[in-house]
């Protein structure tokens, strides 16, 4: 086995585009393990903590970019170079588009024609400096990068609302304007509904629910997952909420958050009262998407959805409890939120015994490593402990299609859940996707379905059915266990105490 640290530097690429790239490498034939990131300090630990000899990377910067690869022999380091290069290089854009390199500043990136809003994915510490300069330039940004400073974020929001710019972000992993997606998004019908959420995945589910019955949407504008803290104060919330009220094609907005802090709720709420257009507010930990969803509906004048399901041909399974094995942190959070009142206490670490519903999307999962909407290695690991695990009775996982996600998670998810159902597990899908999603919803739906999972396209309703799974298995095996003894004594006399 060969092992190899390169390092190229000054060849900056954003963190999407190098979790692909990882991806890609680690199903080179003949490539044990591959690693493709800037030379944070963070990536570089997690390269020594991998084993690899880093006299390489000693004078590596995080504008650097590091290749570290275990490979059977040289022709396999050699595929995984094409595979990198291919994987890195600037695809040419589709008819209409503009076909141009990317931009490695924000100043490059506002000298585009017509763009009116500067993308940012870079390291943390240096985010403020570009989004800065694409304030200054007249731009709204949106910045996919995290780990930035709190202090910073709140600068950068006030700057843009004196200058009547939207500052998405930082962590702002989801954007949809007027139908297009920015980072990770779904496939949407146009239509005159908009969003504004701090979550992510949160916008995703709305788009994903919105979609499945039959209503369009607009705009879904991130504003980072602080957004709705204390120390933020809603800044790019409330700027947004005043923006689509303004905006003509804009008919109904709705508002999706984690839970906020209270008075910054409270601020929402009232903002969202004074709107001269109906605002639907989905506050986890108050209501579920699900139920915002169906307020949407009611608002507009359409029928209750049924949103659509794939049940399994069999819900026979070993008694247990619940492990949830989530890529989206709001998804993780709205599941606990349906399933705790039926289960009593959820855990949310690895380490906890009893039901446990964990967020593999997390920064403690993901560092160093592709998100697991990208590469599902971390999560088909977890799912293959949980199917060997005779305390787990229900396996629970969420499955995020879109721009972004992983090509054909379905493909890769199929043998491990029919391990998992085989060896007497439940598992239950909550699939986050609309139709026109690349990785074709229905597909993916029909492929888990057919090795025993049961599949829900509303997150609440999916959690709603891992707690009945849980508890009807208990609550038969209490009975059995209670009904026994007076087998034991039919017939006769019981015994007297004395």
């Amino acid at each position: 086995m060969i092992a190899r640290v390169e390092i190229h530097p000054g060849r900056y690429h954003d963190s999407v585009r190098l979790m692909r790239a990882s991806k890609a490498l680690q199903n080179v034939e003949g490539v044990a393990d591959a690693l493709v990131a800037m030379a944070t300090e963070l990536n570089l630990g997690l390269l020594a903590d991998m084993g690899f000899d880093m006299g390489a990377a000693a004078d590596a910067g995080p504008n650097d970019l590091i290749l570290a690869l275990r490979a059977e022999d040289e022709d396999a380091i050699a595929a995984a170079h094409r595979a990198l290069e291919d994987a890195l290089a600037h695809k040419k854009a589709p008819a209409g588009g503009l076909d141009a390199p990317d931009p490695r500043t924000a100043g490059s990136a506002a000298a585009i024609a017509d763009a009116n809003v500067v993308l940012l994915s870079v390291p943390g510490e240096h985010a403020f400096v570009e989004a800065m300069e694409a304030l200054e330039s007249g731009r709204h940004v949106m910045i996919f990068s995290d780990n930035v400073p709190v202090e910073q974020e709140i600068t950068l929001k006030r700057y843009g609302g004196d200058h009547d710019l939207l500052v998405m972000g930082p962590d702002c992993g989801t954007t949809i304007l007027a139908g297009v997606g920015l980072g990770f998004a779904n496939a949407v019908q146009p239509g005159s509904v908009s969003m504004v959420g701090a979550s992510g995945t949160g916008i995703q589910q709305m788009c994903a629910l919105l979609d499945d019955a039959g209503v369009g949407v607009r705009h879904a504008l991130g504003t980072g997952s602080r957004d709705l803290s204390e120390d933020v104060g809603a800044a790019s919330t409330l700027q947004a909420l005043e923006a689509l009220e303004e905006d003509p094609a804009t008919d109904l907005i709705v508002v999706i958050s984690k839970p906020p802090a209270d008075p910054v709720a409270e601020k929402v709420r009232r903002a969202a009262e004074r709107c001269s257009k109906p605002v639907v507010v989905t506050f986890m930990g108050d209501t579920t998407l699900e139920d915002g969803a169906g307020k949407v509906l009611t608002v507009l004048g359409k029928p209750p959805a049924a949103y659509g399901t794939w049940p399994a041909a069999n819900d026979d399974h070993r008694p247990g409890s619940v492990r949830g094995l989530f890529s989206g942190g709001t998804l993780c959070a709205e599941a606990q939120f349906v399933a705790a009142p039926v289960l009593g206490e959820v855990g949310s670490h690895e380490d906890e015994e009893g039901h446990t519903f964990i967020d593999y999307g997390d920064d403690e999962y993901t560092q160093g490593r592709a998100h697991p909407m990208i590469d599902q290695t971390v999560r088909l690991e977890r799912l293959a402990a949980a199917a060997r695990d005779e305390s787990v009775g229900v396996i629970l996982m969420d499955v995020v299609l879109g721009y972004g996600a992983n090509a054909d998670p379905a493909a890769e998810l199929a043998p491990f859940v029919h391990e998992a159902v085989t060896a007497g597990a439940a598992v239950v899908v909550s699939l986050c996707g609309t139709r026109g999603d690349p990785q074709g919803r229905d597909g993916q739906a029909e492929a888990l379905s057919a090795v025993g999972a049961s599949i829900f396209l509303s997150n609440a309703a999916a959690a709603r059915e891992a707690a009945r799974l849980a508890t009807a298995k208990a609550s038969a095996l209490s009975l059995i266990h209670i009904s026994e003894p007076t087998r034991l004594w039919s017939g006769s006399r019981m015994p007297s105490s004395g």
